[in-house]
């Protein structure tokens, strides 16, 4: 019946809502830690790391679940899936983080709902809605009061190539999610994920193959390969896993409003530390966000409209 058809598609949209929630609450970790890392190692070298650490953890995860066979053509899509999601998109992140300053990175990222947006009306003809625009830009505003109250004292340079880079990034990535978006609901998040990582680790290792063997290991402090176990297993493995479940269940632009969680994660990481003090210009930014989430989900999809019709 309609009312059940309801509750398995409410009940659905709250388990994407956490998935996606979670894999950011991860990522917002993971830019002071990455950071950390990167004083220690290239980026060429962290980025290889996180791909081949991904690859092997996905294939090992698979091994004790259902197998599917993956289309030849399917393959083929899959392999440049993986140049947008993993490739250009890591890759180019982590060099443009290593040129500017945490700050803008974290401000251009709060871009990545806006972009999905646009790449969804091209490529999926998701309509943008007057509402889909108010959310958008609320969260944005939100996200971006959150990245300044924190950082008014911060002297590390800003870089045009840096954040044109970072840019570029979250544009790979909305890519992906739209254009890719058939295929990757087609088969499970393991699936996927353990041909993603494969492809882009192949393409990574020609570059970076000989700054992996003159890294030199034993003069690496412990703390450091915790840091970076946690970019590879949680900021990569997991947080993928978890996105890729998500993306069975959401639309790609409410995915990516998520992405302004990541500067609440910072700011409250900051206050746990004591490097930051509350104020109500954070309560604001952080209830600005999660509004703007609420109203994206309030905006009317292709398939609502479609029905409409009908």
């Amino acid at each position: 019946s309609f009312m059940e058809k309801g509750n398995i598609y409410n009940e659905k949209s709250h388990k994407g809502h956490l998935l996606v929630l979670f894999a950011n609450v991860i990522w917002g970790l993971n830019a002071p830690i990455a950071k950390q890392v990167l004083n220690n190692l290239s980026p060429m070298g962290v980025t290889t790391f996180r791909m081949i650490g991904a690859a092997m953890a996905f294939w090992i995860l698979s091994l004790f679940l259902p197998k599917e066979k993956v289309e030849k053509r399917d393959r083929i899509r899959i392999f440049f899936a993986s140049l947008f999601a993993v490739v250009f998109n890591q890759g180019l992140f982590i060099f443009g983080l290593s040129k500017t300053s945490p700050i803008d990175a974290s401000i251009i990222t709060t871009t990545a709902p806006i972009i999905t947006m646009i790449a969804s009306a091209i490529f999926l003809r998701e309509p943008i809605t007057n509402k889909k625009v108010l959310g958008v830009i609320i969260g944005g505003s939100g996200a971006i009061i959150l990245v300044l109250s924190g950082h008014t004292n911060t002297s590390a340079a800003s870089s045009g190539l840096g954040n044109l880079m970072v840019l570029t990034a979250q544009v790979s990535f909305a890519i992906y999610l739209t254009v890719f978006r058939d295929i990757l609901t087609k088969y499970s998040p393991v699936t996927i994920s353990k041909w993603l990582f494969l492809y882009a680790s192949i393409c990574f290792l020609p570059f970076s193959s000989q700054e992996i063997i003159a890294i030199p290991y034993p003069e690496i402090a412990t703390n450091i390969w915790l840091q970076l176990g946690f970019v590879v297993f949680g900021a990569t493995f997991l947080s993928y896993l978890l996105m890729m479940s998500a993306q069975k269940l959401l639309r790609p632009t409410l995915i990516s409003m998520y992405n302004n969680v990541q500067p609440i994660v910072a700011t409250l990481l900051a206050l746990a530390l004591g490097m930051d003090q509350m104020g109500w210009d954070k309560i604001v930014a952080i209830a600005l966000v999660f509004s703007g989430v609420y109203v994206v989900t309030q905006s009317k999809s292709k398939a609502d409209l479609d029905r409409m019709k009908q």
